[in-house]
C-alpha cells in the first residue's frame, strides 16, 4: 500500500472511531490536510475500497472500515496512546488493593479495567493448580466424609469434600494433616504429582490402615481438575456503543456474555505475544462478529497465570485500549512475582 493511501486509511479509521458515522472524502480533505483534493481521496477511497480494506454501507454514504482495515490499522498505522499520569496513579493504587486475597483482588482489578475503557472486560484467574501451597485442613464431617482445603500463597482456598471407602478416626486425620503439612507446605502446587504423593504416603506406618485412605484425599483433592474461573465486568457499556441499537444484535452479544463457558473461551483464544487483537470476523462466536476483543497475558514468575481481555465494538479506540491492557497486565505480573516471592 502506498503512503497516500495509508494516511487516507489512517484518517478514515480514527474518524470512524471518533464518532460511529460513515466518513466521506469531503470530511477527510476537511480535517487531515493530506494536501490533496476531495476527489482524488474519493479515487484512493475506491482504490481501497476494492482492496477490502473500507466498506460503503450504503450508495450515497461514505466509507467504514471493514476488518481487514482495523487489522492493517492496528498492525502498521496505529500508535499507542500515552497513558496519563492520573491514570498510571489509579491503576498503581487499584492494584495495591486486596493483595492478600485474590479474588477480591481480580474482581477489584477487572472493575478498574471497565472504567478506565469503557468496554466490557474479563479476567481469568490463576489456575486453582497455581502457586505454593501454603496450608492444608483435614475436616471430618462424619465418619465416611472429609473436607479436605488448600491454601494457595495466591490467596485463593481450594476445598473438597471426599468419600472415604473406610471410616477415619479425628486422630488418625489429625495425624495424616499433620505429615502432610509437614511435607507440601510451600511446594509449588503444579510439581504435585502421582510420584511425590506416593512418596509421602509411604512415609505412614504401613501398620496402620492409614495408607490407602491417606492416597485417596491427596490424589483426588490435589491432582483433579484445577479449573479456570473468569470475573467479567462492564456489560451495561456494550448499551452505549450505537452498532448495538439493533435489539437483536444486542441479544445475540449478552447471550455470549451470560454464559461463563463461552467467556472463557474467548480468553483461550490468547496468543503468546505481550498483547494480541481478535477483529469482526476472527471473534469464536457469530454473535459477536461486531466485536473485537485486545488480550494480554499476565505471569507469575515468568510463568502465564490468567488472561486479561477487553471487548467492544470493532470501532473499539485501539491506541487507548492496547496501551492500557498491555500496561496493566505488565503491573499485575510484577505485583504477582513479588507477592510470591515475599511468600
Amino acid at each position: 500500500m502506498d503512503e497516500r493511501k495509508k494516511q487516507i486509511l489512517n484518517a478514515i479509521i480514527k474518524d470512524y472511531i471518533a464518532n460511529g458515522e460513515p466518513v466521506g472524502s469531503r470530511a477527510v480533505a476537511k480535517k487531515y490536510g493530506l494536501g490533496v483534493s476531495s476527489a482524488t481521496i474519493r479515487n484512493e477511497m475506491s482504490d481501497l475500497e476494492e482492496l477490502g480494506y473500507i466498506e460503503q454501507p450504503h450508495t450515497s454514504a461514505g466509507r467504514v472500515p471493514s476488518d481487514k482495515g482495523y487489522h492493517y490499522y492496528v498492525d502498521y498505522l496505529m500508535q499507542k496512546e500515552q497513558i496519563s499520569q492520573e491514570d498510571v496513579y489509579l491503576i498503581r493504587e487499584g492494584l495495591s488493593n486486596h493483595l492478600n486475597e485474590m479474588e477480591a483482588y481480580l474482581r477489584s482489578c477487572c472493575s478498574m479495567i471497565s472504567h478506565l475503557t469503557n468496554y466490557f472486560t474479563m479476567i481469568a484467574l490463576p489456575q486453582q493448580g497455581q502457586g505454593k501451597l501454603e496450608k492444608i485442613q483435614l475436616m471430618p464431617l462424619d465418619d465416611y466424609r472429609v473436607m479436605v482445603v488448600l491454601y494457595t500463597s495466591f490467596g485463593s482456598i481450594r476445598h473438597k469434600v471426599i468419600a472415604l471407602n473406610n471410616p477415619v478416626l479425628p486422630q488418625q486425620l489429625a495425624q495424616i494433616e499433620a505429615l502432610l503439612a509437614d511435607k507440601l507446605t510451600g511446594i509449588d502446587i503444579d510439581r504435585f504429582s502421582y510420584g511425590l504423593l506416593k512418596r509421602i504416603i509411604g512415609e505412614f506406618d504401613r501398620r496402620q490402615r492409614l495408607l490407602d485412605e491417606a492416597f485417596v484425599l491427596l490424589d483426588q483433592a490435589l491432582t483433579d481438575d484445577f479449573s479456570q474461573r473468569v470475573f467479567t465486568d462492564g456489560a451495561l457499556h456494550m448499551l452505549s456503543q450505537p452498532e448495538f441499537r439493533d435489539v437483536d444484535k444486542l441479544r445475540g452479544v449478552f447471550e455470549v456474555l451470560e454464559a461463563d463457558d463461552k467467556v472463557q473461551n474467548l480468553l483461550t483464544k490468547s496468543e503468546e505475544a505481550p498483547v494480541s487483537v481478535a477483529i469482526g470476523g476472527e471473534m469464536p462466536d457469530e454473535s459477536l462478529k461486531n466485536c473485537s476483543i485486545v488480550m494480554a497475558n499476565y505471569f507469575i514468575n515468568g510463568k502465564k497465570a490468567g488472561t486479561i481481555g477487553v471487548m467492544g465494538p470493532t470501532r473499539m479506540s485501539y491506541p487507548k485500549t492496547i496501551s492500557l491492557v498491555e500496561f496493566i497486565a505488565n503491573e499485575l505480573s510484577n505485583s504477582l512475582s513479588q507477592l510470591n516471592k515475599r511468600r
